[in-house]
This record gives C-alpha cells, structure tokens and sequence, in this order.
C-alpha cells in the first residue's frame, strides 16, 4: 500500500498454484521497502499478517490463501499501518 513489498515465504511443500506452493495463514511474509511516514515519524510496514483464508482448504491444518484474504501490515510494534494489495493470484492448484 505504501510501496514496500512483502517477501513471500512459505512452509507448505504439499499444495501448489501454478508450479508455486500455496501461501498459508501462517506464513511469515516480512516487508521490504516501505517508505512509510506518518507526519516526521518513520514507521515502515515490516510484516503481513493474514486473515480470512480458506476454511475448508488446509495444509497441515493451517487455511490456505485465497484471493479474497486480508493482510493486515503491521510496523515493528505490531500496529496496523494498512491492508496489503495481492496482486496476480494463481488461477489453478495442483496437490501432492
């Protein structure tokens, strides 16, 4: 939202979208790049955390991402800063 980019990194190896492993709820996505300043105070996003993922469609009992889940960017105290934008969802899975 604020021009960083999230750093996508799973630890699904079982489910994939497009050649790629499905992203999880759980994932860790880390923020690079955000310029992010509120008035004088610089205040980057440093991670995505994710909500409303799949229910039904899980790995490892964690729900998978789904084009229409939320990632909430949070600063390095954990506040919300903005909503992430996903960009070119993968249209097809495949499943080990």
């Amino acid at each position: 939202m604020h021009g960083g980019m999230a750093l996508l990194f799973t630890t699904n190896a079982l489910l994939f979208a497009d050649g790629s492993p499905a992203l999880l709820e759980t994932d860790q996505h880390p923020i690079v790049g955000c310029p992010f300043t509120p008035g004088t105070t610089y205040s980057p996003c440093v991670l995505v955390q994710w909500s409303a993922a799949a229910t039904r469609l899980k790995v490892n009992g964690a729900g998978v991402l789904l084009e229409t889940s939320i990632g909430n960017c949070l600063n390095a105290a954990g506040a919300p800063q903005g909503t992430a934008i996903a960009s070119a969802p993968a249209a097809e899975l495949d499943a080990i």
